[in-house]
């Protein structure tokens, strides 16, 4: 699969792109806020190497294609608010799972609806994947209310999933098919590749 790393979406507030080097103390302060990593799959950060970790991987990784992840750029200030993810990507089963981390700041404002609107169209276009699936805390009725608000489908609940620190949860997974997602977008089908 091709790189992503020149990889830039625009929507009417925001720029997603790759993350670069000065990202650090951004993602720092939203991955280090017990809000956002409430339902999480990891504990809040409490070190900068963990941002500078991110980025690093996430810089080998886009470069070989391995995963797409985009930091959300507020086009009115330049800044980082947020991330989102197409990761476990099957070019086989033309599937990938999505992934999504907002500012506690920046909640209800529509952010995350817009970048995944683009993040969607981009994956059902330009990558001609067939199905995208989402693993959710049950608990999270935000994160739910965004991905039924985007047309996914809760297809299975598992028990259990995920133990982060002491506290055990389940998951929720959703999935969403690339002709639901041309039958509910408004506007012309995103483009696929040519074969």
């Amino acid at each position: 699969m091709a790189g992503f790393e020149q990889l830039m979406l625009g929507t009417p507030r925001l720029l997603l792109r790759p993350l670069a080097d000065g990202d650090a103390a951004a993602l720092m302060a939203i991955f280090s806020d017990p809000a956002v990593t409430r339902y999480w799959s990891a504990p809040p950060w409490t070190h900068l190497d963990a941002a500078h970790a991110m980025i690093e991987r996430d810089r080998r990784a886009v470069a070989d294609g391995d995963y797409l992840r985009l930091a959300l750029e507020r086009h009115e200030d330049r800044a980082l608010i947020g991330t989102c993810t197409l990761f476990a990507l099957n070019p086989q089963s033309r599937r990938a799972e999505l992934g999504y981390v907002l500012s506690s700041r920046e909640w209800g404002r529509g952010f995350m609806h817009e970048a995944l609107l683009a993040l969607l169209d981009h994956g059902f276009g330009a990558l001609a994947l067939n199905r995208v699936e989402a693993d959710i805390d049950p608990r999270n009725q935000a994160s739910a209310r965004s991905l039924q608000r985007l047309g996914f489908a809760q297809e299975g609940y598992l028990r259990e999933r995920w133990i982060v620190g002491d506290e055990v949860s389940d998951t929720a997974l959703y999935g969403l098919l690339r002709r639901d997602w041309l039958a509910r977008r408004p506007g012309p089908a995103p483009s696929t590749p040519a074969s």
